[in-house]
């Protein structure tokens, strides 16, 4: 097998091999050596030649660390590794220019810029898919990425570019001089001063602990694909007040649901969520109990056709409606909405949409319930508990998104609830690894997060990153469990993803450099 299709092969599996939850994460440190490698012996291959071999890496490694998406499409699974794999070509195609046209040494720096601004736009365009953002390699080691408080996710990222490149060069200059003692001195510190720093951190660490929350999380593990849009919204309730009946002794403060817990139809309607017999029964339960319930559901609103928004779906009788993947508290004093915001691409968005619907139709993939295209809002909500504590919704895949979770903080959160369905893909790798991602907001917030999900994993995750209870997958249950909320306000929560606006700054002016200058 030629050595540059091995190098291909290899890097790819490294990168897999590395990705938690089941990964060995030190191979993060040495998996983009053989990348570095390939692209510096075919940087002067012709095109098609060169981007081939990186795409093929890219696309193993996509393959290894996502197959799981199989369970829930194939479809999905194949576009989403096509359009990362590609995306990440691009990046390495980018720096070949630059490589060309300033050089090695500016190639270098370019790099691991120009790749955070790529993770950069995975989380914001339409086509949205952040899964493999490297900085989320470290989800499994949170004592490892404590500093994440002050950098957020990119600041991982940066550190394994940094350390691979310096790798690489100690590797090239032994294979030169036979001498390599000297020069791993680099690489080895580059990998251990942020581990110390991270260790550091959490010793100094300080919670607030003088106020204490007592949340009740449910774990349902109703089976999405034969029962859960079966049932009535009032069978839903009957199973929610027979699972928590036992833990209302323990006086939670908060009861928390997973993901569209009621999910009856196409619904219930939002103008009439207040008066329905549904938000009434919750709330007589809640102050029989001196508690409060957090609750994902789905919502719809109709309009005429002159008053309809721009999000809002045709239906089959003339009517427009907005649906929502919501999450509502019940209150005494009013009920408070929450509506999920960042949406799975063909699932609950349709990406491009005034481009695509006009051409395709709605072209949405089924995952139950309605198949229409959903809703958002512009702000995070932090809802105002009894206790004066303010929790937060963070809405299934929202919470891979760090400086979005940021939002819910900035706006008073202390507490973060993850409420989620991961039952789509199955006992994967899929639902750990986002259980594990949970963490990093947790360390990037420096708040306790609560998690409610469908099928598992259900549990609570410190301010630390550290995971204190859980449920199992596929098992049906209860948690409660007093948690700390905290009010400080963190570097990377005041500045967000400031690395990728400095970053992408000196990126984007070595790309225009590089169109000005002749070959180097």
């Amino acid at each position: 097998m030629p050595v540059k299709i091995i190098l291909s092969l290899l890097f790819g599996v490294l990168l897999g091999l590395s990705w938690p939850t089941s990964g060995f994460t030190p191979l993060l440190f040495v998996a983009l050596v053989p990348l570095l490698w390939l692209i510096e012996r075919t940087k002067n291959d012709g095109f098609w030649a060169f981007s081939s071999r990186v795409f093929l890496g890219f696309f193993v490694w996509n393959a290894i660390a996502t197959w799981w998406l199989w369970n829930a499409t194939a479809f999905g699974m194949f576009f989403a590794m096509f359009v990362n794999s590609s995306l990440m070509t691009l990046v390495v195609l980018l720096w070949r220019r630059v490589d060309r046209k300033l050089g090695r040494k500016v190639g270098f720096i370019f790099l691991p810029l120009a790749w955070i601004c790529f993770e950069k736009l995975h989380l914001n365009w339409d086509f949205s898919w952040p899964w493999l953002n490297l900085g989320n390699g470290f989800a499994a080691n949170p004592d490892w990425v404590q500093w994440y408080e002050y950098t957020g996710v990119f600041g991982g990222t940066l550190w394994i570019w940094v350390v691979n490149i310096s790798l690489y060069q100690a590797i090239k200059h032994y294979l030169v001089n036979k001498k390599a003692c000297k020069k791993l001195i680099r690489p080895l510190a580059l990998i251990f001063i942020p581990l110390g720093l991270s260790f550091f951190i959490k010793n100094q660490f300080e919670q607030k602990t003088e106020e204490t929350l007592t949340v009740t999380v449910v774990q349902p593990n109703i089976d999405p694909y034969t029962e859960k849009y079966d049932q009535t919204t009032q069978e839903q309730y009957e199973l929610l007040l027979e699972q928590i009946g036992t833990e209302l002794s323990k006086k939670p403060d908060v009861i928390v649901t997973p993901e569209t817990y009621f999910s009856e139809g196409a619904g219930t309607n939002l103008s009439l969520i207040e008066e329905s017999k549904l938000y009434q029964d919750l709330l007589n339960v809640a102050n029989s109990n001196n508690t409060q319930l957090l609750n994902g559901i789905q919502f719809y609103k109709t309009y005429a056709e002159n008053d309809r928004t721009k999000t809002a779906n045709r239906l089959n009788n003339g009517v427009w409606a907005d649906f929502y993947n919501s999450a509502f508290l019940t209150d005494s004093t009013g009920v408070h909405v929450y509506h999920k915001s960042k949406l799975v691409v063909g699932v609950e968005t349709l990406p491009f949409r005034d481009i695509v619907e006009p051409l395709l139709g709605n072209v949405m993939l089924d995952f139950g319930g309605t198949i229409l295209t959903r809703a958002t809002q512009e702000e995070r909500e932090a809802f105002p508990l009894y206790n004066d504590v303010k929790i937060s919704p963070v809405i299934c895949y929202e919470s891979v998104y760090g400086e979005f979770v940021t939002g819910y903080v900035r706006n008073g959160a202390e507490v973060l609830a993850i409420m989620t369905n991961d039952a789509w893909w199955g006992d994967t790798a899929g639902h750990k690894q986002h259980m594990a991602y949970a963490s990093l907001r947790a360390i990037e917030t420096r708040r306790a997060v609560v998690r409610a999900a469908n099928t598992g994993i259900s549990g609570f995750i410190t301010p630390l990153g550290e995971v204190s209870e859980k449920l199992a997958y596929t098992t049906k249950g209860v948690l409660t469990e007093a948690v700390y909320p905290q009010s400080a306000i963190t570097l990377y929560v005041r500045y967000g993803d400031y690395m990728f606006r400095l970053g992408g700054f000196v990126a984007g002016l070595m790309l225009l450099f590089s169109f000005s200058r002749r070959k180097n």
